[in-house]
């Protein structure tokens, strides 16, 4: 524990240090009044940003206007990261001055080739403070307009091939949406947008796959609860609850508080005419064929608070000839962990959480997000054997106000 603290303090060290350096050494040709005011900003900025970080949950961000609070926190996200990258570019050229006086001491001077400065051009030394300069720039200004992708909404399409998916089911149109974080919301038009995107694809049926709130019920206000309750479909809509929603990352007054606030949650999914599985099963049906939907409560192998109950949620299951089996599991990691190994029947699983970190690339061929480091399914679609996983990669938005490269995403899925 105190390893993993020293190495973290030696780092934002580190960071502050060669930050402060770069920062000196891009204004000293400036006058000196103006080379002295920006480097006091530029300290006020620091303290500012760290000074939120340690006391983010003293701070009451409800009260602080949305506007300023995500241009704030997108600031202090991109400031922090800039100077990672400034550590890392600078570090390289500090390894890079040791080698070469290693070797300048191993062997006798030697007249050399004119060096890049005495030619006139750029020595390698301004090449890699000027290099840390643009990368930390380019974070702060990345995750300042990552703050304007909060609400493109992409649909993202998949067709998935089940050889005994029954004739009537063939063409079943679902759409999943995930993790929708009311309490990050700043826009009820921007969302009813996105809400009025997933009915424009005319599903068959709607999956919801968790984290309706970041903690409170008292999120999902009137008028969210309106637009939400717009959501129909002819199969209906169904949902299940993903680790924020049972209130485990917030103070309560008492263990009462955080049960009536999960409770008065669990309504709403009903109140807006959501029917919320709770380690629970049912049967869609056309006439005489039925695929089964299983719905799971929280089920981590990351650390996450873990509710749920598999066999509790696929009981009565074995005992019928239910050709397809589509598991709604809020978390991913349980497709590996449990899902895979003990009920190789389930044919698809319906999973959200990562957000896809809200941050990576994204190109035809390519993709990538620190996430993937810790999940190895963080988004779209996956395939072992026979069955599938589906990671959304979210609706919402959680934490930083923002996405960059990684969009919030409306799923269709048909069946064929």
């Amino acid at each position: 524990m105190w390893l993993r603290v020293l190495i973290a303090l030696a780092v934002i060290g580190l960071a502050e240090y060669y930050s402060y350096t770069v920062v000196r050494s891009a204004v000293r040709n400036l006058p000196q009044g103006g080379r002295i005011s920006l480097i006091i900003v530029y300290l006020i900025a620091t303290l500012l940003v760290w000074s939120a970080i340690l006391l983010f949950r003293q701070i009451h961000w409800e009260s602080v206007p949305h506007m300023l609070r995500n241009i704030f926190i997108a600031f202090s996200l991109g400031f922090v990261i800039g100077k990672v990258l400034v550590l890392v570019v600078m570090l390289i050229d500090d390894i890079r001055r040791l080698i070469m006086w290693g070797i300048s001491l191993a062997r006798p001077a030697v007249e050399t080739a004119t060096t890049a400065a005495e030619s006139g051009g750029m020595s390698r030394s301004t090449f890699f403070t000027t290099l840390a300069l643009m990368l930390a720039g380019t974070s702060l200004l990345g995750f300042l307009y990552g703050v304007t992708n909060r609400y493109s909404y992409r649909v993202r399409r998949v067709a998935i091939k089940f050889p005994a998916l029954p004739e009537a089911f063939k063409g079943l149109k679902i759409v999943q949406v995930s993790d929708i974080h009311t309490g990050s919301f700043d826009n009820h038009e921007a969302v009813a947008r996105g809400i009025q995107k997933v009915l424009d694809e005319k599903p068959d049926v709607i999956f919801f796959t968790g984290d309706l709130v970041n903690n409170h019920a008292h999120e999902v206000d009137e008028h969210y609860q309106e637009i939400y309750s717009r959501l129909k479909a002819p199969m209906g809509v169904y949902s299940i609850l993903g680790n924020h929603d049972y209130g485990d990352y917030t103070q309560w007054p008492s263990k009462d508080a955080k049960k009536d606030n999960l409770d008065r949650l669990k309504r709403m999914h009903g109140e807006m005419g959501w029917r919320l599985l709770l380690n629970e099963n049912i049967m869609l049906q056309k006439g005489e064929d039925k695929i089964a939907v299983i719905g799971v409560e929280n089920w981590s192998a990351k650390g996450f608070h873990t509710y749920g109950d598999m066999a509790k949620a696929y009981d009565g299951l074995a005992e019928q000839n239910i050709p397809v089996k589509i598991l709604l599991s809020h978390d991913p990691s349980h497709w590996d962990a449990q899902v895979r190994t003990k009920y190789g029947d389930v044919d698809l699983t319906l999973s959200g959480h990562t957000h896809g970190m809200q941050f990576g690339i994204e190109i035809p061929g390519f993709k990538w997000s620190p996430v993937q480091y810790m999940y190895k399914e963080w988004a779209g679609l996956y395939r072992e054997g026979a069955q599938y996983l589906y990671v959304n990669r979210g609706f919402g938005f959680l934490g930083y106000p923002g996405r960059i490269g990684i969009l919030p995403e409306i799923t269709v899925i048909e069946l064929t």
